[in-house]
């Protein structure tokens, strides 16, 4: 037989352990949701950190400074021998510069010393050669001497010395000097009178032929004329007078005149 519930409400029974495990799994329910937000919020971050690869001191922002400044040292190690590297090879450029500048100096004072020796030395040498005598005819000797007597000579005795000369010899000034007189000179013929740098006058008489005119300057051996026996002459020969003066009896003895300036007569 069965048995019918009433309708209408009706309480359920009360069962001591029922809220409490109800209570307990609301509990659970937020204790787990409130565990689910926090865990789903640091979830990426574990999950990040387990599959990244363990760190190391290469992947720290310390080590790259470390590289970082060690690079710089090293570049600035560089620079700093480049720059030495560069001062010495500077230096050296400059004191070889120097070396060479000095040896050039030298050199060159070398050179101006030798071009002034060789200039003094020429002007020595010209000087002396103008200042040289020599024999008026060469290879020749005295034929008559110097205030030899004979009716020859308007004055009594001769008054200069007469070289040996055959005719056309050549003849030369015995020193440097300036021609004051040359052509016709009475008894002495085709004459030529030379008034030397000393100051004296040389006179060379009974020339065949003339080769100067007044006013030239003439130099020690240079050729005035050719020997004859013009004017008053026995024969060829030279007439060579040393005088004081360009005049007539202002003579002197031509042998000492001679002597006197090196010449061997």
């Amino acid at each position: 037989m069965a048995f019918t519930r009433a309708t209408g409400k009706h309480r359920a029974p009360s069962r001591p352990g029922f809220l409490s495990r109800k209570s307990a799994h609301v509990a659970g329910v937020a204790a787990l949701a409130t565990t689910g937000v926090v865990g789903s919020l640091a979830s990426p971050a574990l999950a990040a950190n387990k599959d990244a690869a363990p760190l190391s001191l290469e992947d720290t922002g310390l080590n790259q400074a470390i590289i970082t400044d060690t690079l710089a040292e090293r570049v600035d190690a560089q620079a700093e021998a480049q720059e030495l590297e560069a001062q010495e090879a500077a230096a050296k450029a400059a004191a070889q510069a120097k070396a060479e500048a000095e040896a050039k100096r030298k050199a060159e004072a070398r050179v101006k010393a030798a071009r002034e020796a060789k200039e003094r030395a020429d002007r020595e040498a010209e000087r002396q050669r103008l200042n040289a005598f020599q024999l008026p005819v060469a290879g020749t000797y005295v034929s008559t001497g110097y205030q030899t007597g004979g009716a020859m000579w308007s004055s009594g005795s001769h008054t200069g010395i007469d070289f040996h000369a055959a005719s056309g010899s050549r003849v030369v000034s015995v020193g440097a000097g300036t021609v004051v007189e040359a052509g016709w000179g009475g008894a002495y013929g085709n004459n030529i009178v030379i008034r030397m740098n000393d100051g004296t006058y040389t006179q060379y008489g009974h020339l065949s032929s003339i080769n100067v005119s007044v006013g030239q300057t003439v130099m020690p051996g240079q050729q005035i004329g050719l020997s004859g026996s013009t004017g008053n002459s026995s024969g060829p020969h030279l007439h060579f007078e040393a005088r004081t003066s360009a005049e007539y009896g202002s003579d002197i003895d031509p042998v000492a005149y001679l002597r006197s300036h090196g010449v061997n007569v």
